[in-house]
């Protein structure tokens, strides 16, 4: 047997991480429906910051318990940028954006992540993508733009510029996390970003704590998009990707708009027409086409790649 072929995942175990993928990408399917349902009772930002800092105490005591070693050298440098990106960008912008425009909405926009991902992976590398990707790309930004002027009756909202705000922060710390992943156990890397932000995270979200009773579905969903979203969901993932392979699991991250949406119209009696779907259809189609276009990749293809938590 090849050294190669010995790393091969077994049918058993590429079944096993096919499945925890798909549970993963579930998972996270329920942030964006979730964090609307916090957001119109609670503060906008005490539910990103509030979110940052129980998932950091989470990942802190988790951190204590493994034994983790401190960060060194110019892994600090990529922790601030996770942190800016994925902690307090994509959270805190994503929760005022979604007080304005509905879930269902929020998830078309958010699709384009992942090209969004390796356009910014593309840039930090130093490569030249490929006229497809750049057309892929280039395709989806003014699908999900024309949905958002149809959505809004010829006129972008304000809140739509936050959503595209959001996507390229989660982008940019997902990049970096990846480099991270480099030198420091991935399932590790999320955790040190949250337990490191607790200075800033504990305080903000004590500022902002609610000085008015909210409904305990709101509170409900903001432990959840603090305790799975932000933190317990990338256990799942990281086990999938281990089992199944990178590669292969990571192609579940195209379920996700798609659950968002199906989530947002049960969860929250949002509308589901025949154009949302169209679009959500598109930008899926377009992700999954252009990242399969030239680009030569410097980090381990989508190896700390997750679903937007």
């Amino acid at each position: 047997m090849t050294a190669q072929a010995a790393t091969l995942p077994s049918a058993r175990d590429e079944n096993v991480g096919m499945a925890l993928g798909l549970a993963a990408v579930m998972l996270f399917a329920l942030t964006i429906p979730m964090t609307r349902m916090a957001s119109l009772a609670l503060p906008p930002v005490f539910v990103g910051a509030g979110r940052a800092a129980l998932s950091g105490l989470l990942a802190a005591g988790y951190l204590w318990a493994v034994g983790a070693r401190w960060p060194r050298g110019g892994e600090w440098g990529l922790i601030a940028w996770m942190a800016l990106g994925g902690v307090f960008g994509w959270t805190g912008l994503m929760a005022i954006a979604v007080r304005y425009v509905d879930a269902v909405h929020a998830s078309v926009v958010s699709g384009i992540i992942p090209l969004a991902t390796a356009l910014l992976a593309a840039v930090w590398a130093g490569q030249r993508p490929s006229r497809g990707f750049w057309a892929c790309a280039a395709g989806a930004a003014l699908v999900v733009v024309g949905y958002a002027l149809l959505r809004s009756g010829g006129r972008l909202h304000a809140a739509d510029a936050l959503l595209l705000a959001a996507v390229l922060l989660c982008a940019l710390g997902y990049v970096a996390g990846a480099r991270l992943a480099r030198t420091m156990p991935a399932a590790q890397v999320g955790s040190w970003v949250l337990a490191l932000c607790l200075p800033v995270s504990l305080p903000l979200a004590a500022y902002t704590w609610p000085q008015a009773p909210a409904p305990w579905s709101a509170w409900g969903a903001w432990l959840y998009v603090s305790i799975v979203s932000a933190w317990l969901g990338m256990f799942v993932w990281y086990r999938a990707l281990a089992l199944g392979g990178a590669v292969r699991v990571s192609q579940t991250q195209a379920v996700q708009p798609f659950a968002s949406m199906l989530l947002a119209a049960l969860l929250l009696g949002e509308r589901l027409d025949a154009l949302t779907l169209a679009c959500g259809v598109a930008v899926v189609g377009l992700v999954v086409l252009g990242r399969r276009m030239p680009v030569r990749q410097s980090l381990h293809p989508d190896s700390t790649a997750r679903p937007a938590p």
